[in-house]
């Protein structure tokens, strides 16, 4: 039974006084709608309406009926309303996760701007180093650094993400400057720890592409890339970085370049969705202006020489 339409209908007969003026109202035959009110009645099992010669009245359940109803009524319509204001406008509220340190950077310095643009847009940010379910937890977007899993989600690049190897000054003059990628394994590494497990085999290509693995190994590994970043700045070790992460550190001298003769394959930083289909004007418009902002050449890269 389409109880929502009975219940309007039901609404419409007290509003109108009659089930013609209320069948005439809502497009249906007087017929048709005095069986849909007989079939509300019988579902409910009680009467909400005494019939009279003149008019209709209606029963104390009907009343009941009426002023709980209506409620649900009005709110169901602003419901409606609103997601169909969503399909066609940047409204609503955008669910939206990102790694800490890349979020705390360079996600949050752009929402004042964001919001400014779109002020009918709600935001409610969940920054963690911890691989989220999207579907499951809710959210509409992600942005996501690395190398992406196979899934049904979406996936829209929005910068390449380059790595370098880097350490402190100090480090380097208490402990040499490797020469070649078979010299890590005598080095202290600070390594990441993460949601693929320990990332102590680490891949250079040299100059005529050819790949080079060494597995590193150090006294000090972590979840949190910031805290591998404050350890490479202390003269700890070694660390493989994100430019993002560093551009600051290397610009000033804080930390150099190891082997810039050898890269490190590039990955990506994505926005991901949970679906290509039907996505909401409010993604679509968050995604298109950290496009925007990060522009071909994202701001951590601009002037960025990688020198040891």
């Amino acid at each position: 039974m389409d109880r929502v339409g009975d219940l309007i209908l039901f609404l419409r007969v007290l509003d109108q006084g009659s089930i013609s003026a209320a069948a005439r109202s809502l497009d249906l035959s007087v017929a048709v709608a005095s069986q849909r009110l007989k079939r509300l009645e019988h579902d409910l099992g009680v009467r909400l309406l005494h019939r009279t010669t003149r008019r209709l009245h209606p029963t104390p359940e009907g009343i009941a009926l009426a002023e709980q109803g209506r409620a649900l009524v009005e709110d169901l319509e602003a419901l409606t309303s609103g997601l169909r204001q969503g399909a066609t406008d940047v409204v609503g509220t955008l669910r939206l996760t990102a790694s800490a340190s890349f979020g705390r950077q360079y996600v949050s310095p752009l929402l004042p701007a964001f919001m400014a643009r779109y002020p009918r847009v709600r935001l409610s940010v969940n920054l963690t180093d911890q691989m989220v379910d999207m579907v499951s937890a809710g959210f509409d977007l992600a942005i996501r650094i690395g190398a992406l899993d196979d899934s049904q989600l979406v996936a829209r690049k929005l910068a390449v993400n380059r790595r370098v190897l880097c350490a402190s000054p100090d480090y380097l003059r208490r402990f040499g400057t490797p020469r070649t990628p078979d010299d890590l394994a005598k080095h202290e590494c600070v390594v990441l720890a993460g949601s693929q497990g320990r990332q102590d085999m680490w891949r250079l290509h040299d100059a005529e592409g050819k790949l080079h693995t060494v597995r590193v190994s150090g006294r000090l590994e972590s979840t949190l890339g910031e805290l591998l970043r404050d350890a490479a700045l202390a003269g700890l070790g070694i660390a493989q970085h994100s430019t993002w992460h560093v551009w600051d550190d290397l610009r000033s001298g804080r930390l150099k370049v190891v082997l810039p003769d050898y890269s490190i394959a590039d990955t990506g930083i994505y926005a991901v969705m949970p679906q290509r289909r039907l996505v909401p004007l409010r993604v679509k418009a968050f995604v298109d202006f950290l496009a925007e902002q990060f522009g071909d050449t994202p701001p951590w890269e601009h002037g960025l020489t990688i020198v040891q």
